[in-house]
């Protein structure tokens, strides 16, 4: 006899130095992504629900809850922690929303400062007031069922880029980039000559420079 697969699946969640976090804040996601090498943002579909509700910064907590369920969003609630980011993969389902203002208001009174899913959301008029920075791939009054089955803390896939709990996810008005875990450090200490040399070609181009640096050379 095949037992049935259980309806949901959690494992602990390793959360980096509050402190690290602390110093990506208000980085432009330009920035973070040249620190990698020219990568790390999400799908250029997923857009903020609320144009004017977009930037965070936090710590990723991820949950698959497949299309049209949101049992395990629901139950990723009891383990919020201040400074998170909801990442729920919906497989990229987007024939009903996979949460709304209810929901997200929870996950705010619970200290979340950010979510973000490869599905839709709803009840915009209540996202508006809640205030969580909420990406999604669209919006739809469509409500999902609640049965399951769903993971909380395992690793996912958001429209395509693979997203884990712990993970440093920023976002401003260019889009949402992931930083891995084990990258943190390493995009830190490349920060201070990225800005420097963005500093520098500001002034340039305000100086009339016509090209760049190395076309001159």
């Amino acid at each position: 006899m095949i037992e049935d697969a259980p309806q949901l699946q959690t494992q602990p969640i390793i959360r980096p130095d509050s402190k690290l976090v602390e110093q990506l804040r208000g980085t432009p996601t330009g920035f973070l992504v040249d620190a990698m090498g020219g990568s790390g943002a999400l799908d250029f579909r997923i857009k903020p629900a609320v144009l004017e509700q977009f930037a965070f910064c936090g710590v990723a907590l991820t949950c698959h809850a497949g299309p049209a369920d949101n049992l395990a969003l629901v139950h990723a609630l009891q383990f919020v922690e201040p400074g998170d980011v909801l990442m729920v993969a919906t497989d990229s389902f987007t024939g009903c929303a996979v949460t709304g203002d209810l929901v997200l208001g929870m996950a705010k009174n619970s200290g979340a400062v950010g979510f973000v899913t490869d599905g839709c959301v709803r009840d915009l008029v209540g996202l508006k007031s809640v205030g969580l920075p909420a990406w999604s791939l669209g919006v739809t009054p469509n409500s999902p069922h609640r049965n399951g089955p769903g993971t909380i803390g395992f690793p996912v896939n958001i429209a395509g880029y693979p997203v884990r709990s712990g993970d440093v996810v920023v976002a401003d008005q260019d889009g949402v980039v992931i930083i891995p875990i084990e990258k943190i450090a390493m995009v830190l200490e490349k920060l201070p000559a990225i800005r420097t040399a963005e500093a520098s070609a500001d002034e340039s181009v305000r100086q009339g420079a016509r090209l760049p640096g190395f076309l001159k050379k």
